[in-house]
């Protein structure tokens, strides 16, 4: 089973995730110090578990759906593998790894996302 969390005001306006069975475990709304100016002060979080099998699936689906601009990712591991996704791109490396974190976090911060955002476990 892999479990995340993807923040809904995160998906580009028109996206459609289909295909891969996710199973909202909780819903949220919080409000956000660390927003940037392009990120609302208030977040919709959708913690979601899903198979193991659907991991690489799931990646390519939030890779085309989240928006390019606003500095987003979405993140969720498996057992064995942290995934970490952006517009158009996919991090995916053993949970733990220094440096395959280390790369995931260099890319987010040449995006804009500003580091109390960089917080996702692995």
């Amino acid at each position: 089973m892999l479990e995340g969390v993807l923040i809904a005001e995160s998906l580009r306006v028109g996206a459609e995730l289909t295909g891969v069975p996710l199973h909202i475990t909780k819903i949220a709304r919080v409000e956000v110090n660390s927003a940037t100016a392009e990120q609302p002060q208030q977040w919709t979080l959708l913690d979601f578990a899903a198979g193991e099998a659907d991991a690489e699936r799931l990646a390519e689906q939030l890779a085309a759906s989240l928006a390019p601009t606003g500095g987003w990712y979405v993140n969720y591991n498996t057992a064995t593998e942290a995934f970490v996704v952006f517009a158009g791109k996919v991090f995916r490396y053993p949970r733990g790894q220094v440096e395959g974190r280390r790369q995931a976090q260099d890319y987010a911060r040449s995006t804009g996302i500003p580091e109390p955002q960089l917080d996702w476990q692995d």
